[in-house]
């Protein structure tokens, strides 16, 4: 593979709570960029469980984190409580002053734009949460991946594998960006056709909206929230 002409340094913030997939999908791809550093970055040096009880663990420290050149932030249940902490936020608020890229995967897109960096910014999420990101002055954009300016973000927590190759052609090169999807064989051939809501069924999309009910309900409360904290305000 062809190393870029500077060390690259990448970060991915990981929290209690947070959907592992969202983080280690883009970390298998974001990792092998050649002449390249990957942090895992948190609070403190301390164990994390994931929303299903994986153990992950930090190296480095937000008051530690290099200048990155790219910041990925997930989601997971945990995001919510994020979305109003000032230290994640602080953190995130500095690296888009001087990083080149944000890549938010699934309702990590909610934690960027609670920072306030989503003000007329085309952004996706995943499709239970999709309807929150105007709370945020985003502009919902139905994709698997956008990219927009210095913002990357993703549907849910699979299309972060997606979001990181692309991150991989911006940071580096398309040649790059393919030969690490050969090294992973990132060729998905679903079994079912019900991975987003256009192909699910009516029956199978009602059960996994009852399953986010809850989170959902409080996700709104907290977009709420901070859109008046941001003095954007939402037709509902």
């Amino acid at each position: 593979m062809t190393e870029p002409s500077t060390h690259l340094h990448i970060g991915a913030i990981i929290y209690p709570q947070v959907d592992q997939a969202d983080f280690t999908g883009p970390f298998e791809v974001l990792s092998r960029i050649p002449n390249s550093s990957f942090h895992v970055l948190w609070k403190e040096i301390m164990p994390v469980l994931d929303v299903k009880g994986l153990i992950l663990t930090p190296d480095t420290t937000f008051a530690n984190s290099p200048d990155l050149d790219l910041l990925v932030v997930p989601g997971g249940w945990g995001q919510e409580a994020l979305m109003e902490d000032q230290v994640v936020l602080d953190f995130i608020r500095a690296h888009a002053k001087k990083g080149r890229y944000i890549l938010s995967v699934c309702t990590g897109a909610l934690i960027t734009g609670a920072a306030g960096l989503l003000r007329g910014v085309k952004t996706t999420t995943h499709w239970s949460s999709y309807h929150l990101l105007e709370y945020f002055g985003a502009i919902p954009f139905d994709g698997r991946v956008v990219v927009e300016g210095k913002f990357l973000s993703t549907a849910g927590v699979t299309a972060g594998i997606d979001g990181a190759l692309w991150a991989v052609e911006l940071l580096s090169s398309q040649r790059v960006a393919e030969e690490i999807q050969l090294a992973i064989e990132y060729d998905p051939e679903p079994p079912f056709d019900s991975g987003t809501p256009d192909l699910a069924s009516p029956e199978v999309i009602d059960a996994v909206r009852s399953h986010f009910h809850k989170i959902s309900e409080s996700r709104l409360v907290t977009a709420r929230r901070i859109a008046s904290q941001l003095g954007i305000t939402v037709e509902e």
